[in-house]
């Protein structure tokens, strides 16, 4: 789970910041490093396709997953189906923790104890969120060290030393209670004050603070934990430029961050909201791929700047949000009119049922996992096809997407990839590209 973790349990805004993607960080494909000559790709001979004769795209989709190792793929199918089972037990181990503060009355003496500190319910609020914070970052921590530290270097994907990434989860604790502490008190005030409407405005109030994270996020809390810098080589910056200013992207920069410090995984994103936002490539990128997935990768980041996603995404999820706060409504009333005596927690307006609130929005969001997966998975569909349309490199997309397979299974049935994925597999997203370039043969040099 780790403390970014906790506070995706702990804050909605965060925990839908978290799995949904929030700065749309598509974690695409490697490109290449400045100044740096990569290797080129080869086309298998079934891809490769010459003008006026026929071309199988779902044949051409074969043969590009062919080339991947079978050790490499099962490693990496090993490691993403893990990840099924670690969204259960988070959940699962959620939901204990939740009903432990519930039952043993854990939560009801941490709020007499920041009721007897102060008398002002904002000041209650922050000392009790604080406790809990802390009780639940010790019992999570186990399965933290594990999920986020031992099993990432296991697979060869992580690349900081214990001490870096024990400061890391320390930064994320304290931005948690800070942060955290905030919109818990600004939620509890207007529970307390508006009883009839309170999931109403606390939906509002949540998808605010989404709002404020997205503008915030990339010029004042991502750079606590990476360093970004501009990308200088023109001969990668040019052609990125190129496509943001064809596709009615007014940018004058690219940005460089230095994800290797702690990753070896390979992402950009384009992030921030409001006037905050940048393109922006991680330094394992650049230094494995060739221009022709550069310009696929940062099209499909272009593409979701272009095709509105951050705004259609901001309505999906307040709505979503607003679902969620009136599954709580109903579910809370029904469990504190049970149980609230036994576990001394009053209405909605006592700070000692945040246990119960998370666990509540922790189950309706755990159910509506397929259903947020899809809307994501979706908006990246649509990108690639923005991508490809774009850029008009479909081998380049395929390289790109095989370079998932280091942490994404490559080839899932059509009900896995319904449930589990929020990107389109390795497999959908290659046969897109042969699809595109099936149509486009005449006007495509081929590749060696």
């Amino acid at each position: 789970m780790g403390n970014r973790a906790v506070v995706w349990t702990v804050l909605t805004v965060v925990l839908l910041a978290a799995e949904c993607g929030w700065g749309l960080a598509a974690d695409e494909g490697p490109v290449q490093k400045t100044g740096a000559a990569a290797p080129g790709f080869t086309v298998p001979a079934t891809a490769r396709g010459t003008a006026g004769a026929p071309f199988d795209p779902a044949a051409a989709t074969d043969a590009w997953l062919a080339t991947v190792p079978a050790d490499k793929r099962a490693k990496s199918d090993a490691y993403f189906e893990g990840g099924y089972w670690l969204q259960l037990w988070n959940f699962l181990l959620g939901a204990a923790i939740a009903l432990l503060l519930l039952a043993g009355r854990w939560s009801a003496k941490m709020r007499d104890l920041a009721e007897r500190i102060t008398r002002r319910k904002p000041l209650q609020t922050l000392l009790y969120f604080a406790q809990y914070f802390l009780v639940t970052t010790l019992l999570t921590f186990p399965l933290t060290v594990y999920e986020g530290f031992f099993r990432e270097h296991a697979y060869g994907l992580a690349t900081q030393g214990f001490g870096a990434w024990l400061g890391d989860q320390a930064k994320s604790a304290v931005l948690a209670v800070i942060f955290g502490g905030v919109l818990v008190a600004l939620l509890y005030g207007i529970f307390r004050k508006l009883p009839r409407t309170w999931w109403i405005w606390g939906a509002v109030v949540t998808l605010t603070f989404m709002v404020f994270s997205l503008a915030v996020g990339p010029v004042f809390i991502e750079p606590l934990f990476n360093k970004y810098t501009k990308l200088e080589d023109p001969a990668v910056k040019e052609p990125i430029l190129r496509l943001a200013r064809a596709n009615g992207v007014d940018v004058s920069n690219v940005w460089v961050v230095d994800a290797s410090r702690q990753s070896t995984r390979v992402s950009a994103n384009v992030a921030g909201f409001l006037g905050t936002e940048r393109i922006a490539l991680n330094d394992n990128l650049l230094n494995k791929c060739t221009l022709p997935e550069i310009e696929t990768v940062m099209a499909h980041e272009i593409g979701h700047y272009v095709l509105n996603h951050i705004h259609k995404a901001l309505l999906f999820f307040g709505l979503v949000i607003l679902a969620g706060f009136a599954f709580v409504k109903w579910g809370f009333g029904a469990c504190v009119r049970r149980w609230g005596a036994r576990w001394g927690v009053g209405g909605i307006g006592d700070v000692a049922g945040l246990p119960l609130l998370m666990l509540l929005l922790s189950v309706f969001f755990f159910v509506l996992t397929p259903v947020t997966n899809t809307y994501i998975r979706v908006q990246e569909a649509e990108a690639d096809l923005f991508a490809l349309n774009a850029a008009r490199q479909p081998d380049g997309e395929a390289v790109v997407d095989l370079k998932l397979g280091d942490y994404r299974k490559l080839a899932p049935g059509p009900v896995e990839e319904f449930l589990f994925f929020d990107h389109p597999s390795v497999k959908s997203r290659i046969l897109m590209g042969m699809r595109w370039k099936a149509e486009h043969l005449n006007e495509m040099p081929v590749k060696d």
